[in-house]
């Protein structure tokens, strides 16, 4: 069987594509998995080096705001389509999946006007435009959340949740061992803070701007994870050389990170938010307003309208970020009462089904 698994651009699309290809194979090890991309994006780096081999697109989104980047679009796609189709009739992929992301438009609806099988995997509480675009085409369409017949027909969808890592499923850690491999050597309580892959500003800059009720809540421990981009300027700050503080570029080991931390402070991506319910971590949601169609928002609600989480909008967090998650962790009742509800909404086979259903396309 070949499988050609389109999309990326960010963490939340990448991890969850590994993650369904190495199912795959843990199914049918003779299986042949072929990745398409988009050039000069996560996935050209994270693909490869989970073993796989991947073919990059010349594409990018498209901005819904006026800029001249928009002017460069419509070439890019005729480029991505042409590159796209020659793709799929040298592989000759039994079936093709989606998983979000820029790439991911192109190679599916190639794919579908070649009659190959199809299927898209919406991570998110509401779904950007290429795949409600797509959604008419496609064989099927797992999801994540309810009610997304409001955007998608409703004998396509199955309900699956989304993959995560595998090395998450079953978190074995010692928390000592987790917690001593950034190291903590106390038994404090310890927050997770991370912005997704790349970083991200505001919630850097409300730890920073937190610095006295940092220092004064010194029984805390707090892993930070700061971005790349970000590290210079945030590893060299007042905050950053607090003893309680442990500041880092990138976390490697997410399954080390979730096994030290008692709660997490993270944007609301879906792949994060999959994340921690499958984990059961109480959580501090900040939505990124920097996203197609405010989905953040939305797939946070998700949780907080079920007592699963809570959230501060990102234009409070300078002022109410590191408040909540100090008041979250002085409330043991609460922290349960979150952690019940989040294992309520967890998939924890979520990998296994869509991988189910990809095969049912083959036969």
């Amino acid at each position: 069987m070949r499988v050609l698994i389109s999309g990326g651009g960010t963490g939340g699309h990448v991890y969850p594509a590994i993650a369904l290809a190495n199912a795959i194979k843990d199914k049918d090890p003779s299986a042949e998995i072929l990745f398409v991309g988009a050039q000069g994006k996560l996935e050209m780096k994270k693909v490869p080096a989970a073993g796989y081999f991947i073919k990059g697109l010349w594409i990018s989104g498209f901005q819904r705001k006026l800029s001249f980047r928009n002017l460069s679009f419509p070439f890019k796609l005729a480029s991505s389509l042409y590159r796209g189709r020659k793709i799929i009739m040298d592989y000759k992929p039994d079936v093709v999946v989606g998983v979000g992301g820029y790439a991911s438009g192109p190679i599916l609806q190639v794919a579908s006007m070649m009659k190959i099988p199809t299927l898209i995997q919406e991570q998110n509480s509401y779904p950007g435009i290429t795949n409600k675009i797509l959604a008419k085409k496609v064989n099927k369409i797992c999801v994540a959340y309810d009610g997304m017949e409001r955007f998608f027909p409703s004998e396509k969808i199955i309900f699956t949740g989304n993959p995560v890592r595998r090395d998450l499923y079953d978190i074995q850690i010692n928390r000592e061992e987790a917690k001593a491999s950034f190291g903590i050597d106390n038994d404090h309580k310890t927050v997770l803070i991370f912005g997704g892959s790349l970083g991200a500003r505001r919630i850097n800059e409300s730890v920073e701007g937190a610095f006295d009720m940092i220092k004064r809540h010194s029984e805390i421990n707090y892993i930070w994870q700061v971005g790349k981009m970000y590290f210079d300027e945030y590893s060299c700050g007042v905050v950053a050389a607090l003893p309680n503080i442990t500041v880092l570029p990138f976390i490697e080991r997410m399954d080390y990170a979730y096994a030290a931390a008692d709660a997490v402070v993270c944007r609301a991506g879906a792949l994060t938010i999959s994340e921690i319910a499958l984990i059961n971590k109480p959580a501090v949601l900040i939505p990124s307003p920097h996203v197609a169609e405010d989905h953040q928002t939305k797939n946070a609600m998700a949780l907080v309208n079920n007592d699963a989480a809570l959230m501060v909008p990102n234009a409070e967090a300078k002022e109410k970020m590191i408040p909540t998650i100090l008041e979250l962790l002085s409330d043991e009742k609460l922290q349960q009462y979150l952690v019940c509800n989040l294992k309520k909404m967890g998939r924890p086979n979520a990998t296994s089904e869509i991988v189910e259903e990809i095969f049912k396309l083959v036969k």
